[in-house]
């Protein structure tokens, strides 16, 4: 029977159970998130620190062209017999193999 005046008893270990909850969560996100979009960002640093004159590639926005100069943040791209365009590096998506069929590196 409850009285007026009287309160009710809080419950024990609450805090330590929702603690080690939010530490299983956020292991669980980092596995699943965090962890995967490190490993794409570090191939694709790779793959940008890699190009060399010469390679054909396939920017983000779909434009195949080769590689002309390498900048410090930047390539210049021959597109045509004429054209060159200059992308960010951050924009290359791939470089494509000589018979331009597949990707060598995603």
């Amino acid at each position: 029977m409850f009285l007026y005046g009287q309160q009710a008893g809080a419950p024990q270990g609450g805090g330590m159970s929702m603690l080690i909850m939010m530490a299983v969560i956020f292991a669980i996100f980092f596995f699943l998130i965090i962890r995967p979009q490190r490993k794409k960002q570090k191939e694709h640093q790779n793959l940008v620190s890699s190009l060399k004159g010469g390679e054909r590639i396939i920017t983000a926005g779909g434009i195949f062209g080769t590689v002309a100069r390498v900048m410090e943040d930047r390539v210049e791209i021959t597109v045509d017999k004429n054209t060159r365009l200059q992308v960010l590096k951050t924009s290359i998506s791939t470089i494509v193999n000589s018979s331009g069929t597949e990707p060598l590196q995603k």
